[in-house]
């Protein structure tokens, strides 16, 4: 049984400035949970375990971008895949499909891509019968659960924008006529950090509609020695369904009912607030360094993530340690640097590392 009680942790609280935070202690939440959902908890920390088991399979290591994909899932997010090429991002995508029993569908961005190659198009067509003709519409890629928007970059904004009414609505309208996406609905593009010439940089407001951006990096030099043994002998595997769709969306559902105290929306939002530089009171690196920062989605995506960090991890309240493990994914892509910042080789993450120490 999960215990509600023990559950406690330390937030920042009270007003910032540059020389000291007050802390005070954040309270266990005093509602009982519901046992239906306890138990919920508890199914799902288990499945966590065998997804990430199966994962195992076929990924060696990446432990925080599975992690971030998974709650990502459960939050009804999507998200933004930055890594160069060969690390196994396209694998590891279609293998949750599998492992989620997920339709899964692959669309390769390139700079001829039209929105009707994504969303679908409507085409004439005539009754046999009675000569009639009439629009049937064909869906596009687009209609699928689980869908992997590869070197989404490589196209013109025109076409990054079909993604966005289903990202944000789960619907796309073709031809005045608007049409329901399959749920779970979940995105996930990739972008590659290298080669930017003849690329498209995904506007801010498209930016803001990924819940996380997970960095996919290099394997340590053990990991990158399995991936070899393991992917250049005779080796085949079979990955094992350990939810469904239906299963899914049940607990979806529970994250939104994960109580979060008011210390930490408290906490999150400060976070947030201190990234913009029209703001009074803000730390001096962020005036340097930061020429915009998160808006409310920001604050949003931190909560509600951290909802979902807490039950994958069996705990049914949010601690200060989910907001922190959480603020670099959410925070990375909304904050735009500085022409200072850039000129000296800031990265985003060094400044959110910063703001949490601040």
């Amino acid at each position: 049984m999960i215990e509600n009680e023990g559950f406690s942790c330390y937030l920042f609280w009270g007003v910032y400035s540059a020389t000291q935070a007050e802390r005070v202690r954040v309270r266990p939440v005093e509602e009982n949970p519901p046992k239906k959902d306890l138990e919920l908890v508890e199914r799902l920390s288990e499945a966590r375990k065998a997804i990430v088991g199966e994962l195992r399979k076929v990924i060696v290591g990446q432990e925080a971008v599975i992690e971030e994909l998974l709650i990502a899932l459960f939050c009804r997010g999507h998200c933004l895949l930055v890594g160069v090429p060969g690390l196994a991002k396209t694998l590891m995508v279609s293998s949750l499909a599998r492992i989620l029993d997920l339709e899964f569908r692959r669309i390769q961005f390139t700079p001829d891509l039209m929105p009707s190659d994504i969303t679908g198009t409507e085409v004439i067509q005539e009754d046999p019968a009675t000569r009639e003709r009439h629009f049937r519409f064909i869906p596009g890629p687009v209609f699928a659960q689980i869908l992997l928007a590869d070197e989404i970059n490589r196209t013109s904004p025109k076409t990054q924008s079909a993604l966005l009414q289903g990202m944000q609505e789960w619907q796309v309208t073709v031809a005045g006529r608007t049409h329901s996406l399959p749920e779970p609905f979940f995105v996930l593009a990739t972008q590659n950090p290298i080669e930017q010439e003849g690329t498209y940089p995904l506007p801010e407001a498209q930016l803001d509609r990924f819940l996380f951006q997970v960095h996919v990096d290099y394997p340590d030099e053990r990991e990158e020695q399995r991936i070899v043994s393991e992917t250049t002998g005779e080796k085949s595997l079979s990955l094992r369904k350990v939810l469904d769709a239906r299963q899914i969306l049940g607990l979806q559902e529970v994250v939104r009912r994960v109580p979060a105290s008011e210390e930490a929306v408290g906490q999150a939002v400060r976070w947030v607030r201190l990234t913009r530089p029209t703001d009074g009171g803000v730390p001096d690196f962020i005036a340097k360094w930061v020429a915009w920062g998160g808006g409310p989605r920001a604050s949003q995506a931190l909560i509600l993530g951290a909802k979902a960090r807490a039950i994958l991890h069996g705990r049914y309240a949010v601690s200060e340690e989910d907001l922190r493990a959480l603020a670099a994914p959410v925070l990375r892509h909304r904050l735009i640097p500085s022409f200072q910042a850039e000129a000296e080789g800031i990265r985003t993450d060094k400044i959110v590392e910063k703001l949490l120490s601040y």
